[in-house]
């Protein structure tokens, strides 16, 4: 059994994650994954995700299944909103299938 969902995907600084994590929440999302990051954009050269002295100010990138498109385009409109004109960061949509949809 498979169902169609919405990936959002969110790149961004680490100590963004508490206060994104709770936007996450309040849309209704059933839940996020988080990863470390590292890579090169608009704004240089960021961490690889290896642990430093300080890795506060590492990436990271989280992603988000939503059954509901409404709900990834509501997050990322609001992270984007509220964070990017002052850290670095990207979002993106993705359709994807999720696979033994009973657990989703």
């Amino acid at each position: 059994m498979t169902q169609q969902t919405s990936k959002l995907v969110i790149v961004t600084e680490k100590l963004l994650l508490k206060k994104i994590a709770k936007i996450i929440d309040e849309a209704g999302a059933t839940g996020y994954t988080v990863v470390a990051a590292g890579g090169k954009g608009s704004r240089n050269v960021r961490s690889s995700g290896q642990p430093t002295v300080g890795d506060f100010y590492s990436n990271i990138k989280i992603e988000i299944l939503t059954a509901n498109r409404e709900i990834a385009l509501r997050i990322s409109d609001e992270v984007a909103a509220r964070f990017f004109d002052d850290y670095s960061g990207i979002t993106y949509i993705c359709d994807a299938e999720v696979l033994h949809a009973h657990t989703f």
